[in-house]
């Protein structure tokens, strides 16, 4: 199947072989004629299947058609509205449809936190069709009045399960509130949680259903396996890796902030390039990582799970989770940011003896047992016994969370905050209104991210994101 057979415009599909793409992906085989038709959509599609472009496509084509008559005055109001979890995945959702809609005549705008608002501001008072925001500046700009959402036709919650699992329900409700009731509605999750379905029913209406890869796999492309390690030597073990094996672009995980600070400093002292992504990272030096980290000139990534949300990268080589994550839907996430859209992908997992709880929730949630191997030289030591996992730092978006039933909530917190408990990161901290750049902003995971061109697709048949 060609993109000139599902019904796209002669500029879009122009647009889109120009970028060197030629067949669309399932996700976007069965997405875009059921967005371009004008119904809801509930897909669900893992990150790197080209679900991006199963929206943007349809979306220019149907903003673009002339027979659709829009307000013959006074300036164009916004009439798509794509809202994403962080910074950085919103701005390589505007890029694609800058990319798409090269040859229409459409304009788009991205919006974030953590930058000043101001600019933003001056862009809304001229021609925006399409905008991409994250749900907290969005926010900032309804109560200063210098957005109007009233004419909105397709609303797009892309990663819908990340933007629950950030604390974003709240606002995401407050936004449904602004736009009219007659609009087209598409959801797109990587997982079809309760808590996605309950949001998806009060949202769509009639959605068709299209999921291209049965809820929380791993792709086949990515090549997994465990390096059973002591806690104190994953460092040097993963030195040794990068260093043995000539590793270049390679994205760490770390279940806290400081961990990615210091393992970042860590790598540097042994030679290894590498910077630390995180929400308290000010916005340019998450650009500046960003940019380098796909060009080549950074060789380690270390990133926070809400962080790597974005991070778009045609042939990323490897993934290595230095610490598992508390959640097993998060190691479903991680190692996706490999074996896109068919390329290869290595993820390794470096696990201490206080991880094996974790490991065996995320065999459990994969239905398979990873392979284990022993890194010669690096072979854990028997007398050293199970420790305690330090509780994690307050993720962006805790402050809005709110564990059910006095139980634990999914994300590792063993007590539910209580009024008047002290204050996590972004609880209890006025947002900043004037400027848009204090911590509230990065603290939800709003922002922007590197707006350079992306990194070419695979050679042979290469996908669309």
């Amino acid at each position: 199947m060609l993109f000139s057979s599902l019904g796209l415009s002669e500029e879009i599909v122009r647009a889109v072989t120009e970028r060197g793409y030629d067949n669309p992906t399932p996700i976007q085989q069965q997405a875009i004629p059921v967005v371009l038709q004008g119904g809801d959509l509930m897909a669900g599609a893992q990150t790197g299947t080209g679900k991006t472009a199963g929206f943007v496509l349809p979306i220019l084509h149907r903003l673009s058609d002339k027979s659709v008559k829009g307000p013959s005055e006074g300036r164009p109001p916004i009439r798509a509205l794509i809202l994403t979890p962080t910074r950085e995945l919103a701005a390589q959702v505007e890029e694609s449809v800058r990319e798409y809609g090269k040859y229409l005549k459409l304009s788009s705008m991205v919006m974030f936190g953590g930058v000043n608002i101001n600019p933003q501001i001056t862009r809304l008072r001229s021609r925006v069709d399409i905008l991409v925001a994250t749900p907290g500046r969005l926010l900032d700009h309804v109560q200063q009045g210098s957005l109007d959402l009233s004419k909105i036709q397709i609303l797009v919650l892309d990663e819908a399960d990340r933007m629950l699992d950030m604390g974003f329900i709240r606002d995401i409700k407050k936004v449904l509130a602004l736009l009219p009731k007659q609009r087209q509605n598409l959801l797109f999750s990587a997982t079809f949680s309760d808590e996605i379905k309950e949001l998806a029913e009060g949202i769509l209406k009639n959605p068709k259903l299209v999921e291209v890869a049965r809820r929380n796999a791993t792709a086949d492309t990515i090549a997994q396996k465990v390096l059973p390690v002591d806690r104190e030597r994953k460092r040097e073990l993963l030195s040794h890796l990068i260093k043995e094996k000539q590793w270049f672009q390679v994205l760490v995980f770390t279940r806290t902030k400081h961990g990615a600070n210091r393992l970042s400093d860590q790598l540097n002292k042994d030679g290894i390039s590498a910077m630390a992504i995180h929400g308290n990272k000010s916005q340019s030096a998450r650009t500046r990582a960003l940019k380098e980290f796909k060009s080549g000139e950074l060789q380690v990534l270390v990133a926070t799970d809400i962080a790597a949300r974005g991070i778009d990268i045609s042939e990323l080589p490897h993934v290595v989770n230095f610490e598992l994550p508390n959640v097993p839907e998060d190691y479903v996430h991680r190692i996706g940011r490999t074996g896109r859209a068919g390329a290869n992908g290595e993820a390794v997992s470096l696990v201490c003896i206080d991880e094996q709880k974790l490991l065996k929730d995320i065999e459990r949630l994969i239905k398979r047992e990873l392979p284990k191997e022993i890194v010669p030289g690096f072979a854990p030591d028997p007398r050293i016994k199970a420790e305690p996992i330090r509780m994690r730092e307050p993720r962006e978006g805790d402050a809005n969370r709110r564990p059910q039933g006095g139980q634990a909530n999914r994300r590792g917190q063993n007590t539910p905050r209580q009024p008047g408990s002290s204050p996590s990161a972004g609880q209890g901290q006025p947002r900043n209104r004037a400027g848009g750049s204090g911590n509230a902003a990065a603290k939800r995971g709003t922002g922007g991210g590197n707006k350079g061109k992306p990194a070419p697709g695979p050679r042979g048949n290469p996908r669309p994101r």
